[in-house]
């Protein structure tokens, strides 16, 4: 008998029946998630049913990170509608303005691993991190899922992605996204899995693994999933103070393909405007005179961002404004402590936390026409973070700091 893949044995589990990559079946979700930007409609569907009765309190998440503090009158409505409704239904696991970005708050509270999430967000697949099949629905599907608990899905092929080596200095996990981005493009993996295999767990830590599942969705795949090891257990030992259970692949699984990155090899990278797979080297696009650095977002807004961002901004002031926002006042706080965030201030950056804000383009630093944006977000489409006539770089924190103190795109080696 064929071993079963990661993606077959959670869906196994949560369907109650085998399952093989092309079946459409019935899963039980175990966390479902909204946020501000798209939980008004999600409401909005159930209260359209006539009676809205939820199925599993405890499986249901709220947080408002979209546009946090609400910079307009029908944000703050919105935000006003959704709260109202989070104390009508006795909401336990809602969370208002300044706790944090979603997909940030569900790594650090709720999703373990082999389970199923469900969230009314693209970026759901941030949750792969963890070794949970993540994926993003829209508004109706997720209210379904709110008054059901199922969801019904197909079941993608499994691709294998294998890390070997280590990366080297100031190489984060942006850099193997954009490294499978460059190699893959942005719709090769439409109707697949990602199974990403560590070799050596400790080379590649929880941060990295949630900025590669984050990107899982700008790769155009189903769900993107690390398997779990002693860094998945040992993360979720650290937040939340118990050893979770793993479900891992069997050793003669079958992939669809498969593909190896060597760490070691994976050079600085920056998508160039307008798609997140026009990835080049920074040494093709060294010297670009930037106006505007963003580090921040559910892509890269974790303690090990601002850390690589704090020891190349030490003692320097920057020469393009630098907006930085971590994911989530967890963040912010452990920054704090460690003196990240007053050495970003020293430097000259605005800081804040547990907004999408510019990711988006919705506020607190809105690109203006002709600008030029390095960005630690995922996404680097036209009028993504502002004005269509900006043009914005995708890079990882070390390139994106380098950036914001010398005014032009280099190097870390540049200005160390």
């Amino acid at each position: 008998m064929v071993g079963k893949t990661l993606t077959e044995k959670i869906l196994e589990r949560a369907s109650g029946r085998v399952v093989s990559p092309g079946d459409v079946i019935e899963v039980a979700v175990d966390v479902v998630a909204f946020h501000d930007l798209t939980g008004y409609h999600v409401i909005e569907v159930m209260e359209k049913t006539g009676n809205v009765k939820i199925h599993n309190i405890d499986s249901l998440v709220i947080a408002f990170d979209h546009l946090v503090p609400p910079p307009d009158v029908r944000s703050a409505e919105i935000q006003q509608h959704i709260r109202l409704f989070a104390r009508k239904h006795g909401i336990k696991n809602f969370h208002d303005v300044g706790f944090g970005i979603l997909h940030q708050v569900l790594i650090e509270r709720y999703v373990l691993p082999g389970q199923v999430v469900m969230a009314a967000d693209s970026h759901t697949t941030t949750s792969g991190a963890l070794g949970a099949f993540a994926q993003g629905l829209g508004a109706s599907d997720i209210a379904a899922i709110v008054l059901t608990g199922r969801t019904w899905l197909t079941v993608p092929q499994p691709f294998k992605i294998k890390l070997t080596g280590a990366l080297k200095e100031w190489r984060t996990g942006k850099e193997v996204a954009l490294e499978i981005l460059r190699v893959f493009k942005a719709d090769y993996f439409n109707g697949m899995s990602i199974e990403v295999f560590v070799d050596n767990p400790q080379s590649f830590p929880m941060d990295y693994r949630v900025t590669v599942a984050n990107m899982g969705i700008e790769m155009n795949a189903d769900t993107l999933m690390f398997v779990p090891d002693s860094v998945t257990v040992n993360y979720v030992k650290t937040e939340r103070g118990f050893e979770p259970k793993t479900i891992t692949p069997d050793p003669d699984a079958e992939y669809v393909d498969e593909y190896t990155i060597e760490l070691d090899k994976v050079d600085f990278l920056v998508a160039a405007p307008h798609s997140v797979d026009n990835v080049k080297s920074v040494r093709d696009v060294w010297g670009t005179e930037v106006d505007y650095v963003f580090i921040g977002s559910c892509t890269n807004g974790r303690l090990s961002d601002f850390e690589i961002a704090a020891k190349i901004m030490k003692g320097k002031k920057v020469k393009s404004r630098c907006i930085a926002v971590p994911a989530s006042w967890n963040v912010f706080r452990k920054a704090m402590e460690l003196g990240y965030i007053q050495t970003l201030v020293e430097a000259g950056c605005i800081v804040t936390y547990g907004t999408c804000g510019p990711c988006i383009g919705g506020h607190f630093g809105i690109a203006a026409p002709g600008e030029v944006v390095v960005s630690t977000s995922n996404r680097n489409f036209v009028g993504r973070m502002g004005s269509p006539q900006a043009k914005i770089y995708l890079s990882g924190p070390a390139i994106a700091a380098t950036t914001a103190v010398s005014g032009k795109i280099v190097e870390p080696g540049d200005v160390m």
